[in-house]
């Protein structure tokens, strides 16, 4: 039995099982479009938001140096996925990569994984959107009525429509077709990176070099005063940390790190790249680079602006500027997070039917989901199911405690991804590279040991639901997915493999 739960599936094959006609992704994206989906999913509520929770409640000024701890432990993983993305081009990320490594039932286990990561982050993200419209529709004296602007609406009942929106409105997008969803993504991230920019210079201007006293704080002055309990990070996480000090700084970068989730995304793209040797390496690696260097500059200068312990833990950029006596940038930063925000959204959808879609044409779910749009040549299927579901999450379910499983979920996927990389290069040392991570196996080891580390860093009650989660997706896969799986059609001489352009 343990021989079957961890039969590998060859590269050759999973490359093979693309140029089927029917389920066959058309392949239209370059590494510029990489690297713009890369930024675009990285900036969003964590440079906007995260960088005053943390300063406030953790790091102080050295909230820059944790940005760096979690850009490193990315980083590492980062060249783990690049050489898997670049050796194994095929839609599904650390899903497929897991089975060309370490076998179906592992391979089922992230996949499950990362199905709830996707969409607890899509959902997560698509309230935060609706919050940051509602306040600029506030600001212009529009006011949604109580049931349609909340969860928490009149007489108990809510409905969050806009964030229900978003998500439709962005499924109708990646069902469309991949170069579209990339053209707007291109104009998207361009607002925001402007955005960013703009922080960067005006406030650079503004910094005071008194607030970078301390710059590593050893505990929280009693200027701080405000609670603790940010809607925000409580959203995202279901905690609020406080310790300061040296620790501070690895506990800040345990938070931090959901700022940075989404790099991993790029991978999933994989099989509708035009040269993905080439260019999956340069967008995975380009976007992080990017991502971290602007992170750190905010840090940087958003606690010269204002200190630590009076930045807003909701609003802390545009809060800054408006202490500063420069309202007029609070709004602008406002309306580039609100738009910033879409492309976030749309590109963890994006990842989550693409890694939908590769597990069914796996036969490991229905592959009725596999087929992709005659037209479009996209998976519309798990799109519009995903989409609605989401939508409707979105709009009606609390996602206070389990948002924290977007961050173990992604974390795990790194460590599977890490050692997966030592096992093929073992296995498989004959397989093309045309990236090679540096330094195996002491690369995949560090980024093993730095997201464990950060795992370990979350609650306890995150780990049981997580637990939970895993336990469920155990009893799918033994109750469907392992008697319905092709490679073990194949194995059984039910179903011949794939040759050339389709299936004999």
């Amino acid at each position: 039995m343990s021989s079957t739960l961890f039969r590998t599936k060859k590269v050759e094959q999973s490359i093979l099982d693309t140029e089927e006609p029917e389920h066959a992704l058309k392949k239209s994206l370059s590494a510029l479009d990489l690297t713009v989906f890369g930024v675009g999913v990285i900036i969003g509520t964590g440079i906007f938001v995260l960088t005053g929770t943390v300063a406030k409640n953790n790091a102080g000024p050295a909230t820059a140096l944790a940005f760096v701890a979690a850009g490193v432990a990315c980083a590492l993983a980062a060249l783990c996925y690049a050489e898997f993305a670049s050796t194994v081009p095929v839609a599904g990320s650390a899903y497929t990569f897991s089975y060309a490594s370490l076998g179906e039932l592992p391979a089922w286990i992230i996949g499950w994984d990362l199905v709830l990561e996707f969409a607890l982050g899509t959902a997560v993200v698509a309230v935060g959107w609706s919050g940051y419209i509602q306040s600029l529709m506030d600001n212009a004296g529009w006011n949604m009525p109580a049931a349609l602007g909340s969860r928490e609406g009149a007489e108990g009942f809510g409905f969050d429509i806009l964030a229900a929106a978003l998500v439709l409105v962005l499924t109708g997008i990646l069902v469309v077709g991949m170069k579209l969803s990339a053209r707007i993504t291109s104009i998207v991230v361009a607002i925001k990176v402007t955005v960013v920019l703009v922080v960067i210079i005006a406030g650079a201007f503004l910094i005071k070099g008194d607030n970078y006293d301390p710059f590593i704080p050893k505990e929280q002055p009693v200027e701080a005063g405000a609670s603790l309990d940010s809607p925000l990070i409580q959203l995202m996480f279901g905690w609020a940390p406080s310790n300061f000090g040296v620790m501070g700084i690895f506990t800040a970068a345990s938070v931090v790190f959901f700022a940075f989730i989404g790099f991993d995304v790029v991978a999933t793209a994989a099989e509708e790249t035009k040269n993905p040797q080439r260019d999956m390496p340069r967008g995975i690696l380009g976007s992080l680079v990017i991502c971290t260097t602007l992170y750190v500059l905010v840090s940087i200068v958003v606690t010269g602006m204002q200190h630590y312990s009076k930045l807003s833990v909701d609003a802390p950029l545009a809060d800054a500027f408006k202490a500063t006596g420069h309202p007029w940038y609070a709004g602008f930063i406002s309306f580039g997070a609100a738009v910033g925000l879409t492309t976030v959204c749309m590109i963890l959808l994006l990842g989550q039917t693409r890694v939908f879609f590769a597990m069914s044409r796996d036969g490991l779910l229905p592959r009725f989901f596999s087929h992709v749009h005659p037209r479009f040549k996209t998976p519309h299927r798990p799109t519009i199911l995903l989409g609605v579901v989401i939508a409707v999450l979105a709009g009606f379910t609390p996602l206070t405690e389990l948002a924290a499983l977007v961050n173990i979920g992604t974390l795990f996927a790194f460590v599977v991804v890490a050692i997966g990389v030592i096992i093929l290069r073992k296995r498989r040392p004959d397989l093309p590279r045309s990236f090679r991570t540096p330094w195996v196996p002491v690369i995949p080891i560090l980024s093993v040991c730095a997201s464990l580390w950060l795992m370990i860093n979350l609650p306890a009650e995150t780990w049981v639901r997580f637990g939970i989660w895993m336990a469920a997706g155990f009893l799918v896969y033994f109750l469907y997915g392992r008697s319905h799986s092709r490679l073990a059609r194949r194995e059984a001489g039910e179903e011949q493999p794939s040759v050339g352009g389709g299936t004999p």
